[in-house]
């Protein structure tokens, strides 16, 4: 771990990102991290399967080599690039992004619907195209999580809506003159379905009753 910021904040604010069971892979991971440049900026938390976990908003840290991040096994790698997806430099998010978004493990989700409601235009496209035909598929892998993660963060997913709103009135209005045509609106619309059907799984009744 001779490449790890010393910084011990930086430590503990990268740490809290994921839940306790992948401690270990999370410091093994955190090994290949050049120095951090500033401190994370504030996080945002969310709940993961029942844990309360703390996710850095941005961070400024140059990319591990190519090679480092190669080496890593599979889980230690998509922990760095769900890292990532808080850089500063929105097409680092994007690159890191196209790792993850594929993968169906609660921990990711909230890095990916986080990136629904940024400004980077680029990014919902991704979203869109490698999860969110998955996402309403019954009973798919991605629904369950995603929709479990929605259905126990109302709050998160509530102000996310709010932002991809506001991102589409400033910026996107003359693109997509209706805010359901919007990208990020048709993907806050998936998330609320799948965290409804979520919740009647639940509670054993269906979506669509009462």
């Amino acid at each position: 771990m001779a490449d790890l910021n010393p910084d011990p904040d930086v430590i503990v604010a990268l740490d809290a990102a994921f839940p306790q069971h992948l401690r270990a892979e999370v410091q093994s991971a955190l090994g290949v991290l050049p120095p951090a440049k500033y401190q994370p900026a504030r996080a945002f938390h969310v709940l993961v399967a029942g844990e309360l976990v703390a996710i850095p908003y941005r961070i400024y840290l140059d990319e591990p080599s190519p090679n480092a991040q190669a080496a890593l096994p599979p889980t230690q790698r998509a922990i760095v690039d769900c890292l990532y997806t808080r850089h500063q430099d929105g097409r680092v998010r994007q690159n890191h992004l196209e790792r993850v978004v594929g993968l169906t493990e609660p921990w990711v989700a909230p890095f990916v619907v986080q990136l629904v409601g940024e400004y980077v235009n680029e990014i919902l496209p991704v979203i869109q195209r490698d999860f969110a035909a998955s996402l309403t598929t019954p009973d798919s892998s991605a629904g369950r999580v995603y929709g479990r993660f929605a259905a126990e963060n109302p709050a998160f997913l509530a102000l996310t809506g709010q932002r991809v709103a506001s991102y589409w009135s400033c910026y996107y209005r003359q693109r997509y003159p209706a805010l359901t045509d919007y990208p990020g609106h048709i993907l806050i619309a998936t998330l609320r379905t799948a965290a409804r059907r979520s919740s009647a799984a639940v509670s054993g009744v269906s979506p669509g009753s009462g």
